[in-house]
Parts: C-alpha cells; sequence; structure tokens
C-alpha cells in the first residue's frame, strides 16, 4: 500500500526560525540492538559511475542542492535524481522493483516502509556505513528486520503539542503534562476565548490509526505481540480509544470542523486553539496569519501530554535504501553515507525544513536557536516505530474509521477495540 501524504503534502517548513536553545542529549541504544549488517564495508575512495535515485517529492525536492558537494568531491560520478509525487510513489516504485527495473537508492518512510525490509528487495546496510547510536533510536529500528538493517535515516518528525500561548497565558495555565490535565487546559483556552480548545483530527482515516497507536503506547500497551500477533483488543487500546473521544464529548473538539486544509486558519483565528500535529506547521503559521513575527508572540510547542505509560510519541520522517539489484551498490552507499552525515542534515534543514534524524545535527545553531523545535526534539528521543509488518497501514486505516464511530457516540471503545483486533487477524501480519 502506498505510503499517504495528506499531511505530508503540506511539509513546508521555511520560516522555522523562532528563538531560544535546545537542550540537546544524546540517545542511548541498548547493548542488544541489531549490528548494522554484515555486507562488504564501503571504503573512502571517490565513488564512480552512475547512481539513479528515486525521491518523493517534498523534502527531496532541495536533493540536487544538497549532494552539490557530494557531487564536488566525487566528478566521476553522475548522480540522477527522479521524484515522484509523494501519493504515487510507493505504487510507482513497487511495480519498477517487481520489473527489475527499479533504481540503484530509493527514499523510504519508516512509518509505512516494512513491506521492503527484505533482502530480496533491499540490500543490507554495510557494516560501519553509519554509527547507529547516531540517529533517534525509534528511526534505526524502523529499518532492521531479524538484526540485520536495510534502511539509513535521512529525516525525522513526530507529534507533538502545538498551543496558543497567548491564551493560555489569559487563561492563566500551562501545557498540560499528562492526560488528566488535557481537558481541563482545553476549557481554559477556550475560557480565554477559543471556540474549540482542540483542533482535532477528523479524517477518520491512517492518520487516526496513527494518533489512536500513539495513545495506546502512552496507555502502556502494545500493537503487536513479540511472538508477532495483533494485540488490539487490550484494555490499553480501549483507554486510548477513548481518551480520544474525550476532547468531543467533553465539548473541547468538534467532530465537524476543522479539516485537515483548515487546521492552520482556525488556529489563527482563535476557532481552535491547539493542535497535535508535526513540526512543519510551525513554519507555515505566519502565512496563515499574513503577518510576520505572528507565530513567535502566539504559540508554544509541548511534548505530548503522558498517560499511564508516559508520554511516548510515534517516529516518522525519511531514509534511504539501497536496492538488491543496484548496479553500483559501492557508490549507492557512499550517497548514503553523505546523506547521513550532520552537517548534510542540517544543509538539508536549511534548505527545506527537514529535521535532521541525526542526534547531534540538532545541536547546529540554525537549529538549536528555535525554541518551538525543543519540544519535538524531547519527544523524538522518545518514540517508537509503528509494527513492522506488511499490513500495518490497512490495520492503521480501519483503526482511523473505527475511531470515528467512538468518537461520535455510536460505539463503545470496547467494541471498537474487537472490531479492529478481528480484522487486523483477518488480513494477519503479511508473515504467515
Amino acid at each position: 500500500m502506498p505510503h499517504l501524504s495528506r499531511r505530508g503534502a503540506l511539509r513546508l517548513t521555511a520560516g522555522l526560525a523562532l528563538g531560544a536553545a535546545l537542550p540537546l542529549a544524546g540517545c542511548g541504544r541498548d547493548d542488544g540492538t541489531a549490528a548494522a549488517g554484515t555486507v562488504k564495508k564501503v571504503d573512502a575512495s571517490p565513488a564512480t559511475g552512475t547512481v539513479d535515485v528515486w525521491a518523493a517529492q517534498g523534502d527531496a525536492d532541495v536533493l540536487d542542492k544538497v549532494v552539490k558537494p557530494f557531487k564536488a568531491a566525487n566528478p566521476d560520478l553522475v548522480v540522477k535524481t527522479t521524484l515522484i509525487p509523494n501519493a504515487e510513489y510507493y505504487t510507482k516504485l513497487q511495480a519498477a522493483i517487481a520489473a527489475g527495473k527499479g533504481p540503484d537508492v530509493a527514499q523510504f518512510f519508516p512509518e509505512s516502509q516494512a513491506q521492503f525490509l527484505d533482502s530480496s528487495t533491499l540490500q543490507p546496510v554495510p557494516d560501519g556505513l553509519v554509527d547507529p547510536d547516531s540517529f533517534f533510536e525509534s528511526l534505526w529500528d524502523a529499518g532492521v528486520v531479524g538484526d540485520v538493517a536495510y534502511t539509513v535515516p535521512w529525516y525525522a518528525y513526530t507529534y507533538a503539542l502545538v498551543y496558543r500561548s497567548d491564551l493560555a497565558r489569559k487563561a492563566g495555565v500551562e501545557a498540560p503534562t499528562t492526560w488528566d490535565q488535557m481537558t481541563p487546559f482545553l476549557k481554559a483556552l477556550q475560557s480565554a476565548g477559543a471556540t474549540r480548545g482542540l483542533g482535532a483530527d477528523i479524517g477518520w482515516d491512517i492518520f487516526n490509526g496513527q494518533d489512536i497507536a500513539m495513545y495506546a503506547w502512552q496507555a502502556g500497551g502494545s500493537l503487536v505481540s513479540s511472538a508477532g500477533k495483533w494485540t488490539l483488543n487490550t484494555p490499553e487500546m480501549v483507554d486510548a480509544l477513548k481518551y480520544n473521544a474525550s476532547f468531543f464529548t467533553a465539548g473541547t473538539a468538534d467532530t465537524s470542523g476543522p479539516t485537515f486544509l483548515d487546521a492552520q486558519p482556525y488556529f489563527v483565528s482563535g476557532r481552535t486553539a491547539s493542535m497535535i500535529t508535526g513540526p512543519w506547521v510551525v513554519g507555515q503559521l505566519d502565512t496563515a496569519a499574513k503577518k510576520d513575527g505572528w507565530t513567535a508572540s502566539h504559540v508554544a510547542t509541548a511534548p505530548l501530554p503522558a498517560g499511564a505509560s508516559g508520554s511516548v510519541s510515534f517516529s516518522a520522517g525519511g531514509t534511504w535504501g539501497v536496492l538488491a539489484n543496484s548496479d553500483n551498490a559501492d557508490a549507492s552507499w557512499k550517497l548514503v553515507r553523505h546523506l547521513a552525515k550532520p552537517s548534510t542534515q542540517v544543509a538539508q534543514y536549511k534548505a527545506y525544513g527537514s529535521l535532521p534524524a541525526v542526534i547531534f545535527a540538532w545541536d547546529d545553531s540554525a537549529i538549536k536557536g528555535q525554541p518551538l523545535l525543543g519540544a519535538f526534539f524531547t519527544q523524538l528521543k522518545n518514540t517508537r516505530a509503528f509494527p513492522q509488518v506488511s499490513t500495518w497501514q490497512q490495520v492503521a486505516t480501519r483503526l482511523g474509521k473505527e475511531t470515528e464511530a467512538v468518537a461520535k457516540g455510536k460505539q463503545t471503545a470496547a467494541k471498537a477495540a474487537a472490531n479492529i483486533q478481528a480484522y487486523a487477524e483477518s488480513v494477519g501480519t503479511g508473515a504467515e
């Protein structure tokens, strides 16, 4: 199933610059973490020949600019980049791979790349190519199957709470840190003038499914057991569905709006006062307000409120992999290594606003000085990868639909959890 990009189409983060230092800290890895792979190491000699690169339009639009130093350092290498509309990308990539006509290097999305993580499709990441510990842990782990890594992280994002700081100041409240504090916070924003406290997602689709998965983790649940079985009909999933529905039943969110495209105008106008969303939104709010500096004086961010098991969110972004039948694997991996360098990821941020997957790149002054990014950095250190099963997108889409019935009071959370478990078992995990 192709990567769905209803949100990705709007990840234009130019103008993220907004002030104060980010607290930086390493993200450790347990000794049992999977090794990068077992293939031949890639040396430091110049890359030569031709490398065909496929990527989805969006963050990759500036790829030629970002790889320009690599091309200059490797004059005998030709890099051919093909950009494909995001919504069509996986479909075309899958067709090309099936026909034996895929590129050398392809972009993937950690939240939806599971179906490609196999040695018949991708080459294992060579030993020593990159340091797994240099990336946010869940982003690296999203590309690891059976102790073999198949992808290298490129850029990162996750969800955090974006809210109207001016209304919070007026109401005398601070950002919530727990589920129990969320509704009182949202109601306080309404008392300060907002029509609704939260601009909730009402697409009732795969993105709602991802939200519920995130809440289930916060409640202490899992999605797939260690034995590879779906674990969706659980008390934690019921709690997640109830938590999401509480935004609507409490009157702090509306099942009729805003739609995704209306989210920022609603937020700027005060029809809503918060969003649970990704970092790309921050750089778009001045445009929505039609006023430079509006964001700096009206907006704040915070990590997600914690459930019984913490404030965990999901990891997403972009990764790179080298196809199994690449004719120039050596040069391909050298290009991927370049794209994984902190300096390259900082250049990608400057060119497009893509947030680095390499932790230490966040220490660069171009990123470190952005106050509204601090919450996303904090949250990225507490994220999980979605299940590495080929049917996850189907299950997440169905989960999003079940969420609608609960939010609108047409179905109990317990019934929805039972329904999604039954559906997930019917489609399996793709591993049977």
